[in-house]
């Protein structure tokens, strides 16, 4: 066999075995996402804070009862986030106050992102990932 055949014939298998291995790197991180996923979702879990109820007034004059769940990214900042319930009420009752009976209804995921992002701004140990609404009661 001629050089340039040789040199093709290796060229083709390098190239059909980056090919294989790069198939196999795709699937693979597919299969792994899928463990990932439920892992996190027990770590959701295991690194969660439970909000206290809390009651207040808006700015319309009608009261709201509420109660958030706080995802935390670790043990350190779960620890952290109950230590500051003082000042997640503080941030609670002054974000709830700028609201009335209609920003519940139509602005529940906004309230949600503003607790999430002054939360974070007093974290030190780890940081806050989500803030679900767990109870509302509207009167």
């Amino acid at each position: 066999m001629s050089k340039m055949v040789k040199m093709m014939i290796t060229s083709l298998v390098i190239i059909l075995a980056l090919g294989a291995a790069t198939i196999l790197f795709i699937l693979n991180l597919n299969n792994k996402d899928d463990k990932s996923s439920a892992e996190t979702l027990d770590e959701m879990v295991k690194y969660a804070y439970e909000s206290p109820e809390i009651t207040t007034d808006l700015l319309d004059g009608s009261f709201v009862r509420i109660q958030f769940q706080i995802i935390t990214d670790g043990k350190a900042a779960q620890e952290e986030i109950s230590k500051r319930d003082f000042q997640l009420k503080n941030i609670l009752i002054k974000e709830l106050a700028k609201l009335d009976e209609e920003d519940f209804k139509t602005a529940l995921g906004e309230l949600e992102e503003k607790i999430k992002d002054r939360l974070n701004e007093l974290m030190t140990e780890g940081k806050i990932i989500d803030v679900y609404t767990i109870n509302k009661i509207l009167q």
